[in-house]
């Protein structure tokens, strides 16, 4: 089984994260939050806009797991469990250790739901 690793580089620190194990990117002004699968976080500096690219870039093929949710969310299409259009809501799951709520709107939530039906990962 081959790991893909992304890695965030700053001043300070040196961030190395499992591809597999990103249940999402939340944006949070000029910074992204990474939301794992061991339910912890980490904050990189870049907004999400630019974390878009960057998973293009690195990742090529493999960012097509990845898709953006609205302003504020980018997510990993293997961790979708459910998706309530009505209520705004979407649950991120691994079925084992992680669950992840959000808040997303319905516009969002239907082209979400629409990528989901075509795509079958």
């Amino acid at each position: 089984m081959k790991i893909d690793w992304l890695f965030f580089n700053s001043r300070d620190e040196l961030l190395r994260i499992d591809i597999s194990k990103i249940v999402c990117f939340e944006a949070d002004g000029n910074y992204t939050n990474i939301v794992l699968s061991n339910n912890t976080k980490a904050a990189v500096c870049m907004n999400l806009s630019a974390m878009e690219k960057v998973l293009d870039e690195r990742l090529k093929d493999k960012a097509k797991v990845f898709a953006r949710i609205g302003k504020r969310y980018i997510i990993n299409l293997n961790y979708v469990y459910q998706l309530n259009v009505l209520r705004k809501k979407l649950v991120l799951s691994d079925m084992d250790r992680c669950t992840y709520s959000i808040e997303v709107s319905k516009e969002a939530l239907k082209m979400l739901k629409d990528i989901m039906v075509k795509v079958k990962i």
